[in-house]
């Protein structure tokens, strides 16, 4: 694994931006042009396998949590707890997520945190790298199966002949497109779509409908369950019999306290970091993280012994990350269903990578 620079098309931004693509230049550059990310076969080979096995660790760990009622413990309220026992026990099918890796390509790949519930970069990860490569030829291949995956994911989350609803907050340009590349992969699985915003989710007559009064019997929602419970149709959410994509169950795997509990159940896990609600339990640097942060908000890098517990935190052992000349490069492992198919990097100037890091293209030889 290395960062490797690379020539730029000349005409990169029509080319992205004729792919849907608008938002690759920020405050400052977010789609990275004159480099990516090079690995081997063996190396694509070892992240699908770790990929897959935490993936089933996770999910094991959510059938522990509704077993032994034990919700407290990641911040989840009865209510929270509700949501999640009733979607796992009706066996309510995931679709995907991002798990985010530190590593450098010498030592073992490490968790630092399960984008579960709403996990975004997924369409410059899915398609506009895979375009990247197929204009450049920069490597032989890319670890990308993402599209394909979505596209055979579907009929398994989905009830026949389902009309699927896609909301979020649309004037969010990543969320928008994030909706609308979901929406087309679904459309591409043969089922009929609608998309709206967040604030167009009503209820009326025992059910939850659209602007128009259609009945949602299936919605992809990109929008955070905890934030779930402040809209006004929360109270309504355990008695309707709308399908949510991601699951409620999905709260368990998107809360930083499942780094606690894993570490908990697989402790000395080569792909996993001493984790703890408690800082004290861990030796030397302590990354601290908020239960239900998002994007890099609220997390601290703190010497052991710093700061006493707080509540709501989660502190894992601190991994560092590939570094180079650029900076920090954080890597996105996708799951979609059950396996890994695909890779992301993100790259900052701070170890903390947050919404406006930089995305780097990747191929592997």
């Amino acid at each position: 694994m290395r960062r490797d620079p690379v020539p730029v098309r000349r005409d990169w931004r029509d080319r992205v931006e004729a792919l849907g693509f608008d938002f690759h230049t920020l405050d400052g550059p977010y789609w990275v042009e004159d480099a990516c990310y090079r690995f081997d076969a063996r190396e694509v080979d070892l992240l699908e396998a770790v990929g897959g096995e935490l993936h089933a660790m996770c999910l094991d760990l959510v059938a522990d949590v509704v077993r032994d009622g034990d919700h407290a413990r990641l911040g989840l309220d009865p209510v929270a707890a509700e949501w999640v026992d009733r979607s796992w026990r009706a066996g309510e099918p995931a679709l995907y997520g991002r798990m985010d890796i530190a590593w450098s390509g010498r030592d073992a790949p490490k968790l630092l945190e399960y984008n579960a519930d709403t996990p975004t970069a997924l369409f410059e990860a899915a398609v506009v790298q895979w375009h990247w490569l197929e204009d450049t030829r920069a490597g032989g291949d890319q670890f990308n199966l993402i599209h394909e995956a979505l596209v055979r994911r579907w009929p398994e989350v989905l009830a026949p002949h389902a009309n699927v609803h896609f909301a979020g907050c649309l004037e969010a340009a990543e969320d928008r497109v994030t909706i609308d590349y979901l929406r087309d992969t679904c459309m591409q699985a043969g089922f009929r779509t609608q998309v709206l915003d967040m604030s167009g989710i009503g209820w009326k007559d025992g059910r939850f409908v659209d602007l128009q009064d259609e009945p949602i019997d299936s919605i992809f929602k990109l929008y955070p369950w905890e934030w779930m419970r402040a809209e006004p149709f929360s109270a309504h959410l355990a008695a309707a019999a709308t399908r949510w994509i991601e699951p409620a169950w999905k709260q368990v795997l998107s809360n930083k306290s499942l780094l606690a509990l894993l570490w908990e159940r697989h402790r000395g896990h080569p792909n996993l970091l001493p984790a703890s609600h408690d800082p004290r339990d861990i030796d030397g640097p302590v990354v601290a993280k908020p239960r239900f942060g998002r994007e890099g908000e609220g997390i601290q890098v703190m010497e052991r012994g710093m700061h006493f517990a707080e509540h709501g935190m989660v502190y894992q052992a601190h991994a560092p990350l590939y570094r180079s000349d650029a900076g920090y490069g954080l890597l996105g492992l996708w799951i979609v269903g059950d396996q890994a198919v695909g890779v992301g990097m993100r790259e900052d100037a701070s170890p903390i990578t947050g919404n406006a890091s930089r995305f780097v293209p990747h191929c592997f030889d």
